[in-house]
């Protein structure tokens, strides 16, 4: 490979990494050609971009970033898997992929600055909701908020009426006016 081709595989790396919020390293050794085109039919069917490249390339787009930190897990033969908006969406996608193929290896990952190593990456970022699962949640809490206020400041007044209904309810009874 010629320097300015590696030069041209870094700088892509660089820019496309250091939009990822989270990566996912993978070990390929040992998958055969046709289960490894699933896996990457399924990616691709996800808008999820994964990439196999040398571990010095890596290293080096990486450096100075956050992403520095999954620098010890870059050995071997190495896939890179992200998604620009979603960080959780590969690791649902090898979460899956891992239920029917065992030897499949997962290097570790890495989200926001850290590095996690291991299958622990894929539990972890799986587990995390989508952006619109958390768009929803904060939809939900701020229509909540502004209901539980106007609740809030009725609620002496409603009081204050439901004694006076009270009070005209006795005064009819004993045959007074109200």
């Amino acid at each position: 490979m010629l320097r300015a081709e590696k030069e041209q595989i870094v700088a892509d790396l660089t820019t496309e990494l250091g939009g990822a919020a989270s990566i996912l390293l993978t070990d390929l050794s040992g998958m055969d050609v046709e289960t490894m085109n699933g896996l990457r039919a399924e990616f691709r069917k996800a808008g999820v971009k994964y990439q196999v490249a040398k571990n010095t390339l890596v290293k080096l787009a990486v450096k100075g970033t956050p992403a520095e930190a999954m620098g010890e897990m870059l050995a071997g033969p190495t896939a890179l898997a992200w998604h620009p908006e979603e960080p959780s969406l590969p690791a649902k996608i090898v979460k899956d992929f891992l239920k029917d193929n065992k030897n499949f290896t997962v290097k570790g990952g890495y989200i926001d600055g850290d590095a996690i190593p291991g299958e622990d990456a894929v539990k972890t970022l799986a587990d995390m909701p989508s952006k619109d699962q958390l768009r929803a949640q904060l939809l939900g809490l701020i229509k909540q908020v502004p209901g539980k206020f106007l609740a809030l400041l009725i609620t002496p007044q409603r009081q204050f009426l439901a004694v006076l209904k009270a009070y005209e309810d006795k005064l009819k009874e004993e045959g007074g006016e109200a």
